[in-house]
Order: structure tokens, then sequence, then C-alpha cells
């Protein structure tokens, strides 16, 4: 009897949660996170970015098997088929929680089609494979991506001590003090914070190299000099007009360009790994 008043009891909690999430349609949001194994394969914990190319190697695998099964090259499919089943079985080697999503009876039957030169059941089997690898790719690929790839700006200094984010936040301060002093006819004002927005703009390309190593990224490059110098012309003698035009276009080449590339992945890359805690879940 108290069996059954648990298991009602759970139905009741799991109905509610489900009728909560779902009246919360248009605010939640659902991704998997992937488990915490598969970072020792992406760099900065790993020299190369392994798994990266594991995939790249099965996508071209299964591209191969699917080209020679077709042709009838049974040569060239047991050449590439060994390839394929050794990176397959990788994923599991390299991250253990993920054994149990390998479709390892399909890859079986695929191996055992390839011996007979069933090139029928190789389709067949290759897209179960396919179909098994698009799922977990639907789960992770962007969570993933996000958290391994996208850059990390938190251990970044600006000169000697100052982050990164408190330095963004300044240059932000200067922008919309241009424009404050501007529209309010203060010259001077504006010109001090047009030479401590130059100044911070200066300071902020020197750690483009931080990740830019080998594609050395100019920053400030030619056009956003230009366009700093115009704003201090039209600040020095111009109209109100051409002060808003010059800054408008320098926001969007020095700060929304990059912001567009940078800023929200590397938002989302930090959300990512926040744990939330009951009450934020509750409170979300």
């Amino acid at each position: 009897m108290r069996g059954i008043y648990f298991l009602t009891i759970q139905l009741i909690l799991i109905s509610a949660l489900a009728y909560l999430v779902y009246f919360h349609k248009d605010r939640v949001l659902i991704l998997k996170t992937p488990p915490a194994s598969l970072s020792k394969w992406y760099k900065p914990e790993n020299k190369r970015q392994v798994w990266l190319h594991n995939m790249f190697k099965l996508r071209r695998e299964m591209q191969a098997i699917k080209i020679y099964s077709g042709q009838k090259d049974s040569e060239r499919l047991e050449k590439w088929l060994e390839q394929f089943i050794t990176h397959y079985k990788k994923i599991g080697e390299m991250v253990p929680e993920w054994e149990n999503k390998l479709n390892m009876q399909a890859l079986s039957q695929l191996e055992t089609n390839q011996k007979n030169e069933n090139y029928e059941g190789i389709t067949e089997n290759l897209e179960l494979l396919v179909a098994g690898c698009e799922n977990c790719h639907n789960d992770y690929r962007t969570t993933v991506a996000t958290l391994y790839r996208t850059p990390n700006f938190k251990p970044i200094k600006v000169g000697a001590s100052t982050s990164f984010k408190e330095h963004m936040g300044e240059l932000s301060q200067q922008v919309n003090q241009i424009k404050i002093a501007s529209e309010d006819g203060l010259p001077e004002i504006a010109l001090s914070s047009w030479s401590r927005l130059d100044s911070g703009i200066k300071s902020l390309g020197k750690t483009c190299s931080t990740c830019h190593k080998k594609d050395i990224r100019e920053y400030p490059d030619a056009t956003v000099r230009s366009t700093l110098d115009r704003l201090k012309q039209s600040l020095t003698s111009g109209t109100i007009k051409d002060q808003g035009r010059n800054l408008g276009t320098l926001a969007v080449l020095a700060c929304a360009r990059c912001h567009g590339t940078h800023r929200f992945s590397y938002e989302n890359r930090v959300n990512f790994k926040q744990e939330k805690s009951l009450i934020d879940l509750i409170r979300h």
C-alpha cells in the first residue's frame, strides 16, 4: 500500500514539474552539457584538438564508405572501414560516459556485411550510425563548441592588473561620456574622454596576440585609426551631427564587430560553466 502512495506522489511531482516547464516554455531553453572528461581532449588541457580531429576523421571515413560501397570497390572500402571502426570506438575510449551511446551492433553488422560484400546492408548500417551521430550532435555540439572552442577572456589582463571585463567597461564609459559631453556642449570633457578612449583601445589591441598567435590581428587597424582621428577632428571643429556620425561609426568598427565574434560566445561559455543553485532555478 505504501508503495502505491509513494508512486502516486512521484507521479504528481513529475506531472507538476512537467506542467511548470511547459507553462514557461517561452522562457526555457534545454541544453545538455557534456561530461567533464571531454575537456581532456580539447585545448588548453591538451596540446591538440584530439576530439575534434577524431570527429573530422569519422566524417571523412563515412563519406568514403558510402562512395566505395556504391561503387562496390571492396578493396578501398575495407581500407576506410578499418579506419572508421578504430576512430568510432575511440569515442567510448576517450569519453567513457558516452560509450553507451555507440551503436556497436550496427558497427559489427557493418563489418560483417563488408566481408560478405553485402553492399545494400552496408548502406543500411551506415545510415543507422549516421543517425546516432546526428542525435548526439543535436544534444551536445552547440554546448561543446561553446565550451571548448571559444575564447576565455577571464584570465587576460590589460596592462599590469586591469581585468579584461573592467577594461571593456571603461571603454564603454568613455564612448558614452563623449556622446554626453558632445550633446551638452562640453568639448574639453569630450576631448579628454577621447584621449582615454584612444589609449584604452591601443592597450586592448595588445591583448589580441593572447589568442591570435599565428594569424596576427592588428587592432586598431587603419580603418579604426582613421575613424578615431575623424572623431577627434569633429570634436574640435565639427558639428554635433558630425560628432554623432563619427562616434557611431567608431562604435560599430571598434566595438560591435568584435563583439559579434567574441562577446556572445564567451558569455554563453560562462553561462554553460556556471553552476545553478536550486534557488536560482526556482527564481528563473
